[in-house]
C-alpha cells in the first residue's frame, strides 16, 4: 500500500545570514520535484535575472522552468532534431541554442518566437554562449570549428578551424571581455581565441577529452573538466594552478555557486561534488540516484537543478529558514511567533501535523478544489498565510492548480481576489501569488463581464496594486543605478593624498 509523506510547511521567518561553515550552507536540501523528459538532459542553464528561470535542452526542444512552480513556462520547439546547449542572455530575454542540425537559432523567450537562424557549421552544434555585450553568439560545433555570429547583421563575423582534431563539446565566454572566448575537444586541447587577432592566444592540454569549460568572475582563472579530473587554469601564465580528483567517473558539467566562491562538478558516478575556490578543497557532496549530464545552481543559490542520461529532471530547494537553538523552538513552540515581511505583521503559528490533516487528506485524494477551499477560510488565510500560499504552491506542483481555482461563485472568488490583493506584495510570498492572479484571469477572462460589483473593485484593486508594485520596482532600480555610477566614481577618481604636481603635470603614485 503507498504511503503518503505528511506534508511540513515552513512557517516564515527573518532572513538568514550565510552559514560560515561552508558544509552546513548545501546541507539541508528538500525534498527534489522529479520531471521525466523525453531524452538525456543535455544542458540546465539559470537566467541571471529574478525570478531565474531554467532552461532545460532535451530531446528535440527546449523548455524554460518557473523555479518557484516548477511548471513549464515556455516550450521552444522549433527543432526537427535534438537540440542542444540552450543558454540565456545575461538580460533574460534571448535564448540561443544549438542542436543536431548544426543551426544556431536565437530566440525572444517572453513570445517564443524564433528571431535568427545561423547556418555555416556542417556537423552537430553542441555549446551556444552569447558574449559579455551581449550583441554577438559564439558557436561550438562537431565539424571541428568554432563560429562567432553577429545578431543584428545575422553575419559570421569570425570562423576558427584547423585548431582542433577531433569534436569541440564545450566552450565558454570571458565575463570580462567579449573578445575573449575558449573551446575545449575530444583532442584533448584548449584554445583560447581572441576576435581581436583572429588567432590563438593560449593553447593548452588536458591531457582527456573536454566535456565542460567555465571562467571565474574575474576572467583570470579558467576551469576545465574532462575525464576524471577538473583542472584550474591561469589564463594570464598559461599554467595549470591546481587538479581536482575526487571523481571516479567522467566529469560532465562545470557551474559555479555562492557568487562565484563555490566550484560544483556533476559527474557520471552520480555525485555532484562543490569546492571551495579559494582552497580548492571539498566542501560538499550530493548524490543522485543516476549518472548527472548536466548542473547548473540559480544566482541566489535557492535552486540546484540537475539532469541525468535518463531524461530526469531533479529540482531541489536549499532550505534557508534559520537554525535556532533550543530555548527558542520550546518558546516557538508555546506561541506564535510574529513576523514583519515588507512592512505587513504576519502572524505566524507553529503548525502540528493534526492541524494540516485536512487539506493533506483532501491533497491525497486529489480533491485539489476541496482541498484550497481549506485553506481559503479567515482563520486560515488572514492568520497563516504562508500555509494557504503552500497549498498554491503544492496544487502548481501537481498541475492542479486551474483545477482548484475553476468553477467558483462569485463569494469565493471575491475572497481569493482579496488575499491575492493583500499579500502579492509581501516578498516572500509575491512569486507564488502573481503566478495564481495570472491563472485566475485565465481562468474567468471570459465571464468577468457578468462578475459582481465586488469582485470587480477587487480586480481594479488587483490591478492599482500590481501598478504601484511596479513603480516603486522601477524607482529602487533607478536608485540602485545612481548608488552604483557614485561606488565606480569613488573608485576610479584617485585620492587626493597620492598626487603630487610636478612641472605642471599630475603625477599619479603607485
Amino acid at each position: 500500500m503507498t504511503s503518503f509523506k505528511k506534508s511540513f510547511v515552513k512557517p516564515l521567518a527573518r532572513p538568514s545570514e550565510l552559514y560560515t561553515v561552508e558544509d552546513s550552507y548545501w546541507k539541508k536540501l528538500t525534498s527534489p520535484v522529479l520531471v521525466k523528459e523525453f531524452g538525456p538532459i543535455d544542458y540546465v542553464h539559470f537566467s541571471r535575472r529574478a525570478p531565474y528561470h531554467f532552461a532545460i535542452s532535451s530531446s528535440a526542444r527546449v523548455q524554460v522552468y518557473n523555479p518557484v512552480t516548477k511548471v513549464v513556462t515556455k516550450n521552444l520547439n522549433k527543432f526537427k532534431e535534438a537540440a542542444y546547449g540552450a543558454t540565456f542572455r545575461s538580460d533574460g530575454q534571448l535564448l540561443c541554442a544549438g542542436g543536431e542540425e548544426s543551426i544556431v537559432r536565437l530566440f525572444e523567450v517572453n513570445t517564443k518566437s524564433m528571431l535568427r537562424q545561423f547556418r555555416g557549421h556542417k556537423a552537430a552544434v553542441h555549446r551556444t554562449y552569447f558574449t559579455r555585450d551581449g550583441h554577438h553568439i559564439a558557436s561550438f560545433s562537431d565539424d571541428k570549428t568554432v563560429s562567432l555570429w553577429d545578431i543584428s547583421s545575422q553575419q559570421i563575423s569570425g570562423h576558427y578551424e584547423g585548431y582542433h582534431k577531433d569534436y569541440i563539446r564545450a566552450g565558454c565566454v570571458s565575463p570580462v571581455s567579449e573578445n575573449i572566448f575558449v573551446s575545449g575537444g575530444y583532442d584533448k586541447k584548449i584554445n583560447m581565441f581572441d576576435s581581436r587577432t583572429k588567432s590563438v592566444t593560449m593553447s593548452v592540454d588536458h591531457e582527456s577529452p573536454v566535456e565542460s569549460l567555465i571562467f571565474l568572475p574575474s576572467g583570470s582563472l579558467l576551469i576545465s573538466a574532462g575525464g576524471i579530473e577538473v583542472r584550474i587554469w591561469d589564463v594570464l601564465a598559461g599554467k595549470l594552478l591546481a587538479k581536482l580528483t575526487q571523481n571516479h567517473k567522467t566529469v560532465t558539467a562545470l557551474c559555479l555557486a555562492k557568487q562565484g566562491t563555490s566550484i560544483v562538478t556533476a559527474s557520471l558516478d552520480k555525485h555532484v561534488k562543490i569546492y571551495n575556490v579559494s582552497t580548492f578543497q571539498l566542501s560538499h557532496d550530493i548524490t543522485y540516484p543516476s549518472a548527472v549530464l548536466s548542473i547548473d545552481i540559480s544566482r541566489d543559490d535557492k535552486t540546484i537543478v540537475a539532469g541525468t542520461v535518463d531524461g530526469i529532471v531533479n529540482i531541489t530547494k536549499r532550505d534557508t529558514s534559520v537554525k535556532h537553538n533550543n530555548a527558542n523552538k520550546k518558546r516557538q513552540a508555546r506561541a506564535a511567533a510574529i513576523v514583519q515581511s515588507d512592512g505587513i505583521d504576519i502572524s505566524v503559528p507553529i503548525m502540528q501535523p493534526d492541524q494540516m490533516s485536512k487539506f493533506d487528506t483532501a491533497l491525497r485524494k486529489f480533491n485539489y478544489s476541496q482541498a484550497l477551499d481549506l485553506v481559503l477560510v479567515h482563520a486560515v488565510a488572514f492568520k497563516k498565510p504562508h500555509v494557504t500560499v503552500y497549498v498554491f504552491d503544492e496544487l502548481c506542483r501537481r498541475n492542479g492548480l486551474v483545477q482548484a481555482i475553476s468553477g467558483r461563485n462569485s463569494k469565493q472568488l471575491a475572497f481569493l481576489l482579496n488575499f491575492i490583493v493583500r499579500y502579492i506584495g509581501v516578498r516572500k510570498l509575491s512569486k507564488t501569488l502573481t503566478h495564481v492572479a495570472s491563472t485566475v484571469i485565465d481562468c474567468y477572462w471570459d465571464s468577468f463581464d457578468t462578475c459582481t460589483l465586488e469582485v470587480r473593485a477587487l480586480l481594479t484593486k488587483l490591478h492599482t496594486v500590481v501598478e504601484n508594485e511596479i513603480l516603486l520596482t522601477k524607482r529602487l532600480l533607478a536608485i540602485n543605478g545612481l548608488v552604483k555610477m557614485l561606488m565606480i566614481s569613488s573608485e576610479v577618481l584617485p585620492d587626493a593624498s597620492q598626487t603630487t604636481k610636478l612641472d605642471n603635470k599630475i603625477v599619479v603614485k603607485n
